[in-house]
């Protein structure tokens, strides 16, 4: 069975960039309850109704997961606000993946503590955050389980991307630093800060780091050198306001989103390691600049908000 996993409240409506002749990818995304899939030309495949090719997992709400299936039914939830000890608090889920053993991995800010819980909602993995500055809404942003049965966490409270064991060790820590410059409030191209919102590992064995509001990704080594990167105006044409979505593709691309840009730059594009643009995805009439979570569909088993 297939499952798409998408956490956002946004519509994703795929156009042609003026420098580009036809995207390449299929795309998927969420705008404010309404799920719907476009062609590599930007035409409209299905909506919330008519799934095809498996079910997906998405949220209708900062705290419900739900499960759908190809008719657009709800065939599982899960309700993180009234679930296993999290009566009262203040919770929010930005990451969730429903894993190979049918588990269904969730990151749960305001508990400060990754889940595993099978379909009855019994947990069976269960890891403590380490967590400098305790946040309901900035303990966790992406979240991606290892090939190797880790996590890594991206940690926007605390400006960290860490590595923990399924028995909560970290075991790997990357601070983004603030380069000896003050914070500055907003979302758009003049905030700056350190709230790292994604963080992927690589083939290679680094880990790619969406950087936030600091408008670029670093690639960076197990030592913690950055090895790669794309800072501001390193691409024609393009201003990232806060970089969230990451993927590599088969062929060692990265497709990379921008969240909280104006009309005149994409919210997704895929590039080369050149830094060569090579394909575009972008419209502001269905869209809008909250663009948080938007996936590809080669990579459709994790995509978080």
């Amino acid at each position: 069975m297939k499952y798409i996993v998408l956490f956002a409240i946004l519509l994703i409506q795929a156009a042609n960039a003026a420098e580009v002749s036809s995207p390449r990818h299929r795309v998927i995304g969420v705008q404010r309850g309404t799920l719907a899939s476009f062609d590599p030309h930007g035409n409209v495949e299905w909506t919330y109704k008519g799934i095809p090719d498996g079910n997906i997992l998405t949220q209708d709400s900062w705290t419900n997961i739900i499960e759908l299936n190809q008719s657009g039914n709800i065939v599982w939830s899960y309700d993180t606000a009234k679930m296993n000890g999290n009566e009262g608090k203040e919770i929010e889920v930005h990451a969730a993946l429903r894993l190979s053993n049918g588990l269904t991995m969730i990151a749960e800010c305001g508990s400060g503590r990754i889940i595993e819980v099978d379909k009855q909602g019994r947990i069976k993995q269960e890891i403590k955050l380490k967590l400098d500055k305790p946040d309901f809404h900035r303990d966790t942003r992406r979240v991606h389980k290892l090939d190797n049965g880790n996590y890594l966490v991206a940690h926007e409270g605390d400006g960290k991307v860490r590595e923990y064991t399924p028995k909560g060790k970290v075991i790997w820590t990357y601070e983004l630093s603030m380069q000896g410059k003050p914070p500055r409030g907003g979302h758009g191209p003049e905030a700056w800060g350190n709230k790292i919102n994604n963080a992927i590992r690589l083939r290679n064995g680094n880990t790619l780091i969406a950087t936030g509001d600091q408008h670029s990704v670093i690639e960076v080594n197990p030592a913690g050198e950055i090895v790669w990167s794309i800072m501001p105006g390193d691409l024609p044409n393009m201003v990232f306001a806060m970089t969230k979505q990451l993927e590599e593709l088969p062929k060692g691309n990265f497709i990379i989103g921008n969240t909280y840009g104006t009309e005149d730059y994409p919210q997704l594009l895929e590039v080369t390691r050149d830094k060569k643009v090579v394909w575009t995805f972008k419209d502001f009439d269905y869209l809008g600049d909250y663009t948080s979570a938007i996936c590809t569909l080669g990579n459709l088993s994790d995509v978080n908000r």
